[in-house]
């Protein structure tokens, strides 16, 4: 069985744990992705990203090993409508940086460029480090260019972090409500069908009733 908690002593809400998760999530820098591309064949990542959204980009090719030739894929960065973002052909290694008109799906595709021969051709290693929001801000340039204090600098790094948070929630919160008034709309659906099913029923079981009633007084069985 639990221990009951001291008197006095607050107990810690779900709000407070979420809130906690949520910084955690948003401090912990994130790692780079490396993955293996093989010949004449394409790979892709995508990821949800909100609007008006800084989004940069650092990512590297590694040739083969033991092959002579170099590294040769492109790299085509689209959204959900086909609009390209940002595109290099025989790529190797470079950055790319770009900002969300809108909340979408965005597509980073990598294709190889190596030929398929009759042995087996090594893959390429493919490195991409993708960062989007508070973590993409390069907040030693803006030191720099507005001349602001460690302290200061510090100071808005949270400052843009709880500002991120708050619009993680607000986007949460639409987002429940308009599930919300989805399951509402459905709900209502199903109970005007459900009302003209029951109407429909009890039309054809009285039409089934005086039908019956004029055919056995045709067939003379009841008066």
């Amino acid at each position: 069985l639990p221990l009951p908690l001291p008197p006095g002593r607050p107990r810690l809400g779900r709000a407070p744990l979420l809130v906690l998760v949520v910084l955690v999530l948003l401090v912990c820098p994130a790692r780079p992705i490396s993955f293996q591309l093989p010949g004449k064949a394409r790979k892709c990542l995508r990821e949800e990203i909100h609007r008006d959204t800084l989004v940069t980009g650092e990512y590297e090719i590694g040739a083969p090993p033991g092959s002579s030739a170099g590294p040769s894929a492109n790299l085509k960065i689209t959204d959900s409508a086909g609009h390209i973002l940002y595109a290099k052909e025989d790529a190797t290694k470079g950055k790319f940086a770009f900002t969300t008109e809108d909340y979408d799906m965005f597509e980073a595709c990598f294709e190889s460029k190596l030929p398929v021969g009759t042995g087996r051709m090594p893959d390429q290693l493919v490195t991409l480090d993708m960062k989007h929001g508070v973590e993409a801000k390069n907040y030693e340039e803006i030191a720099k260019v507005e001349k602001l204090k460690p302290l200061e600098v510090e100071l808005r790094r949270l400052e843009d972090l709880s500002e991120s948070i708050v619009n993680d929630f607000a986007y949460m919160k639409k987002r429940e409500e308009e599930m919300r008034d989805t399951n509402e709309s459905t709900n209502t659906r199903v109970l005007y069908f459900s009302i003209f099913s029951m109407c429909c029923l009890i039309g054809l079981a009285t039409w089934q009733v005086f039908y019956l009633r004029r055919f056995f007084k045709a067939k003379k069985l009841i008066e």
